[in-house]
């Protein structure tokens, strides 16, 4: 009988190989991902694009001032531009000026904390680029959130702390809007307020801002780790389980967004003030625009046509035109306002300096946030190699 050699064994595998190849290929799926991250999704602008978003906004403007006052039968009324007091229009522009710097300000107090530092002019480029978003995409700024919270990604803000900053700061932005509701609806309604009691601009707005903040009290009663505490039942219950279980992520996530907004607000952070701040100059600005061609209504009157008026801005107009600006005149006129003319004049000069001026400088604070971006990946990436050149030297020693 023939001794045969021994068969090979088949190698054993050795578990800590197995985890650091997983450990390599999660590593290069992150890498992956943020190469991926690197240019913003859907919202691609360079200096072209930029320069026929500038000439968008001259045309819209030009519409405004020449063409739509022919169409809506303005002519007469119109030559008020003419006659409109520039000082008025000068205290428009800044309040313009005040209100952007109030976002800043909000910005500045939810995003920036001590773990994670962003400079004034950091912050300004990405409010800007993304309110210049929010003008181009509307749909209820969309737009303007998806590239805030890419900026905020590059900027080195972990994925779950943007979601949860993020709700925090949409709760703490329209929290004032949807208090302003309540209290000039109920308050004109009630006759607390001087101007129109009719029940569909007062009370109606009041009670769904009253209903929100019902629903964002409910839901902030609601536990943060929700998903987690329904691994088990959806273990037991199969694949149905498993999606409700995923879509409990949603209402969670705003828990978690709702308490850290009322965290802002119980530590005195600068977040609220910058929201009051945003709004309140915004609707100085429409007052002044009154001020400039006429006499302007009652305080009152003036948040609740601003603010019934803005609802529009949810439709998904192309570039946000015409929905705000024929909402409010709508709400003005509701409200008995004396000349329908001098309102129209009043409404498109406030957007002119709220919402289509403006544009320029944010398409121009998106190209300047691009290349602060970019330096952001150099600092990483530089980051990254000095971390494993030190990782080979300790490995060499």
């Amino acid at each position: 009988m023939t001794d045969r050699p021994p068969l090979p064994r088949p190698p054993r595998e050795d578990p800590r190989a197995a985890q650091m190849d997983a450990l390599e290929a999660e590593l290069g799926a992150a890498d992956e991902d943020d190469d991926d991250d690197d240019e913003m999704p859907r919202i691609q602008l360079s200096r072209r694009t930029v320069l026929l978003g500038v000439i968008f906004v001259v045309i819209v403007i030009a519409f405004i001032a020449v063409v739509l006052p022919q169409i809506a039968g303005l002519g007469d009324t119109w030559k008020q531009v003419r006659e409109g007091d520039p000082l008025w229009l000068l205290v428009a522009g800044g309040f313009t000026a005040l209100s952007f710097g109030g976002y800043v300000m909000l910005f500045q107090g939810v995003y920036v904390r001590d773990d994670f530092r962003l400079t004034v002019s950091e912050s300004y480029q990405i409010t800007m680029a993304g309110l210049a978003a929010t003008r181009v995409f509307a749909a209820g700024g969309a737009g303007g959130i998806a590239l805030t919270a890419w900026a905020l990604r590059r900027a080195g803000l972990p994925r779950r702390a943007v979601d949860d900053q993020t709700l925090a700061f949409l709760v703490l932005t329209y929290a004032v809007y949807a208090a302003a509701l309540v209290i000039g609806g109920f308050g004109l309604y009630f006759g607390l307020f001087p101007g129109s009691d009719d029940w569909a601009i007062t009370l109606l707005p009041a009670c769904i801002g009253l209903a929100a903040f019902v629903i964002a009290l409910l839901l902030a009663l609601m536990p943060p780790d929700l998903q987690v505490r329904m691994q088990g039942y959806a273990r037991r219950r199969g694949r149905l389980a498993k999606i409700v279980q995923k879509l409990a992520n949603v209402p969670a996530a705003i828990s978690s967004g709702i308490r850290l907004s009322v965290g802002h607000v119980r530590n005195g952070d600068p977040a609220l003030a910058g929201s009051v701040a945003y709004w309140g100059f915004n609707i100085a600005i429409l007052w002044a625009s009154f001020k400039a061609f006429g006499e302007a209504p009652p305080w009152a009157v003036i948040v609740m046509g601003f603010f019934v008026g803005m609802l529009a801005n949810l439709l998904p107009l192309p570039g946000g035109v015409g929905g705000v600006d024929g909402g409010m005149i709508g709400a003005f006129v509701a409200f008995g306002g004396e000349s329908r003319d001098s309102i129209v004049v009043a409404v498109l000069t406030y957007r002119l300096f709220a919402f289509y001026l403006p544009t320029i400088p944010g398409a121009l604070a998106y190209l300047q946030l691009r290349k602060t971006v970019a330096r952001w990946n150099d600092e990483r990436r530089m980051r990254k190699a000095d971390a494993a050149a030190a990782a080979a030297a300790r490995a060499g020693a």
